[in-house]
């Protein structure tokens, strides 16, 4: 790779996607975009991007391509059937930054090999404030000569981390997605025990500040509870779908006992039918509903 930043393709300018292709044109990466909705992608063209007719044609422009996508079937149907894998250029690299099932991202891995195309996974965890910001933490799974050589366009989004072969980025991300959705339903439990008992929430946030309790879930989905403001930064079924994930992982693996996991997918489960998709911090709203007041 030369000095002159080669043409990245970025199909997927959602919450998180047209924020983190933002960043790669500041950062003076030439981007052509791609989303499904046309008029998202031609909100960045004043930026100095161009927009493409379609998933393929900007893959056929890129030596990169950037996939930021809501599921694995989406990047499915995005990748093979929408043309993106054929219309790459052997020796290109196509960077999966969706959440998706190891087993889904070792079979593209898997199937763009056998075109002559390099394959990362590469989750990220940080939300829209980390996308904006820059600092995303980004999950990478994939073969580390692969990385070294295009780490550089991981830079402006955030702080890249090889964890291991195919699919071990999406391992990594379902672990994280584990801990934060865990960690949000003990303080939404938290919080509600102390209110019940007549305990200001707030001020019961603010003295296990900088205890062992302290973490980024109490500081920033703490407040987001005290507030009651469950306005989405984090969507709520995009947790489930990552938990699910998860689960099916730890079935593959033959792991019999997950039950943090599966009893914060519950409570997700049982958030999105009663409340609908309110950020994360809502479970506080799910735990409510299954603890009325006498």
């Amino acid at each position: 790779m030369t000095d002159t930043k080669p043409t990245v393709a970025f199909l997927g300018l959602g919450l998180m996607g047209a924020r983190q292709a933002r960043r790669l044109i500041e950062a003076g990466w030439p981007l052509v975009l791609w989303n499904r909705s046309r008029e998202k992608a031609e909100a960045l063209a004043p930026l100095g991007a161009r927009v493409a007719g379609s998933a393929a044609a900007a893959a056929a422009e890129a030596e990169i391509v950037i996939t930021m996508l809501e599921n694995g079937p989406i990047v499915e149907d995005v990748v093979f059937a929408q043309g993106v894998a054929g219309a790459m250029r052997p020796g290109a690299v196509l960077i999966d930054m969706s959440s998706i099932k190891p087993a889904e991202a070792q079979d593209h891995a898997a199937r763009l090999a056998e075109k002559g195309i390099a394959y990362l996974d590469a989750p990220v965890s940080g939300g829209t404030v980390g996308a904006e910001e820059g600092t995303l933490a980004i999950m990478v799974g994939g073969d580390e000569t692969v990385f070294d050589r295009i780490a550089r366009v991981f830079a402006p989004m955030g702080r890249a981390t090889r964890v291991g072969p195919h699919g071990a980025g999406q391992l990594a991300k379902l672990a994280n997605q584990i801990i934060v959705g865990v960690t949000i339903g003990a303080v939404a439990e938290a919080l509600m025990l102390a209110a019940r008992g007549g305990a200001d929430p707030a001020k019961v946030r603010e003295a296990l500040r900088g205890g062992f309790a302290e973490s980024r879930v109490l500081d920033l989905h703490g407040a987001r509870m005290v507030e009651r403001d469950f306005t989405t930064k984090g969507r709520s079924v995009t947790h489930l779908k990552d938990l699910d994930n998860a689960l099916d992982a730890a079935e593959r693996l033959g792991l019999a006992a997950t039950p943090f996991t599966a009893a914060t997918a519950d409570l997700f489960r049982g958030l999105l039918a009663n409340a609908g998709d309110l950020d994360h911090s809502g479970l506080l709203v799910e735990l409510e509903r299954r603890n009325p007041a006498n």
